[in-house]
């Protein structure tokens, strides 16, 4: 099994134990996916590292004052700043974090 086999089987195994969910077409035609509640419990690993690269980037645009959020909170809310809509500020962002920020405006819009 090559290593492209093994990631789509991976993926597929996710799907079908409800721990990813496709959600569409992102505009350059490559699919998207979301985890779900439910990752935590089927592969608890992919989890943590999950929640680990969220935080680097939660804190990442915190410090350059995309987002504000209470630290001191239990559970932060994460909220977005004026920046996070200013073009010429996200431009500046490497494309990791405006891909990111990108993800966070499509979640908070959904949630309205």
């Amino acid at each position: 099994m090559t290593p492209d086999e093994a990631a789509d089987f991976a993926l597929i195994n996710l799907i079908d134990k409800g721990a990813v969910s496709f959600e569409g077409f992102a505009e350059d035609g490559e699919p998207l996916y979301r985890f779900t509640e439910k990752l935590e419990d089927v592969a608890p690993d992919l989890y943590k590292m999950h929640m680990s690269m969220l935080n680097t980037e939660i804190m990442a645009l915190w410090e350059k004052g995309f987002v504000d959020m209470d630290l001191f909170e239990q559970s932060p809310t994460v909220k977005l700043t004026k920046k996070a809509f200013d073009k010429n500020e996200i431009n500046d962002l490497n494309e990791t974090l405006q891909n990111f920020l990108k993800e966070l405006k499509r979640v908070y819009h959904e949630k309205r």
